[in-house]
């Protein structure tokens, strides 16, 4: 039986910055930064702990926490963690996890808790959380994403997309459009003034503005955030924002236009992206939220990348 204990003794951002990035497919939500632009937004604060598994470091986990009068009321969410270092995160580690984080964050009356976990959604997981005591809240469906591992040199990363994917970028690149990389923030008015646009005509969910904008004042300045824009000559049609966190990245929201849809912009914006990140030493990128419920479109627009679809075990309380 393996024994857990999570340390929440104060770290600096340099350390944390450090042990996360050696962490395989980390998260936007785990990532130092996060806390910040959540803490600018909710007034929350953050506790960073360190996993010990039977007293040897086994991995990282971030959680976002608010509390009156002396934490009589207490919110906690722990959402898309814990972080596993190579040879952790089996189901006995996971068990042992929340079990821990249950015995030091009990439930009562007046505390909330909210656990998004990282970890893959099958029975023997489900029952590892519902054994730490918590119920799984099942009209919140487990959220889905596809991960691409950037290990491959760039022709074997070509060669694995969909047939029909890979044509249509040729066809793109073939075009008048060009892609050019915002690493400064130059464009990110322009970018969120349209994306919030789109997303209001279109309906979609999708991050808010105000977060995004204080993700990308935290982020900018570390050179983890990215816009990737299309032209077709002097006009955007289309353009992504990715986020860097750790040894991973997150593409995080775009927008397109009717052009450039017609001329394949989106296939470009994502190659480009691919190519960049891997160039930065970017070992996995996670494509962001896919579902079939309303934007089936978008999954296999994703999937024609050819990762790794992963549907985690949902949200609890």
């Amino acid at each position: 039986m393996v024994h857990c204990t999570i340390d929440w003794s104060p770290i600096s951002a340099d350390v944390w910055d450090a042990e996360f990035k050696t962490i395989r497919r980390s998260t936007l939500l785990q990532h130092f930064p996060y806390a910040q632009a959540n803490r600018a937004i909710n007034q929350t604060g953050a506790k960073h702990g360190k996993i010990l598994i039977d007293n040897a470091p086994a991995g990282l986990v971030q959680i976002s926490e608010v509390g009156v009068l002396r934490n009589m009321f207490h919110a906690i969410s722990l959402d898309r963690g814990p972080l596993w270092y190579a040879g952790y995160g089996s189901l006995e580690h996971v068990a042992a996890f929340f079990s821990c984080f249950a015995e030091q964050f009990p439930k009562r009356l007046g505390r909330k808790l909210r656990v998004l976990p990282e970890a893959k959604d099958n029975t023997p997981n489900r029952l590892a959380l519902e054994k730490a005591g918590y119920a799984r809240r099942d009209e919140m469906p487990g959220y889905e994403t596809i991960w691409l591992s950037l290990g491959e040199d760039t022709e074997k990363l070509r060669a694995g997309l969909n047939g029909k994917w890979r044509n249509i970028l040729s066809k793109s690149e073939r075009s008048a459009l060009t892609v050019s990389e915002d690493w400064a923030g130059a464009t990110s008015g322009r970018f969120l003034t349209t994306y919030e646009a789109d997303r209001t005509e279109k309906g979609y969910e999708g991050p808010s503005v105000k977060l995004l904008l204080h993700l990308l004042r935290h982020m900018i300045p570390r050179q983890e955030a990215v816009i990737f824009n299309a032209m077709d000559q002097d006009e955007v049609v289309a353009a992504i924002l990715v986020f860097l966190h750790g040894s991973s990245a997150t593409y995080q929201v775009g927008w397109t236009t009717g052009a450039g849809r017609k001329l394949g912009a989106h296939h470009q914006l994502l190659w480009r992206a691919v190519v960049q990140l891997k160039e930065k030493g970017i070992l996995d990128f996670d494509l962001g939220g896919i579902n079939d419920d309303g934007a089936a479109g978008v999954k296999k627009f994703k999937q024609g990348l050819g990762g790794n679809e992963v549907r985690l075990v949902g949200f609890f309380s």
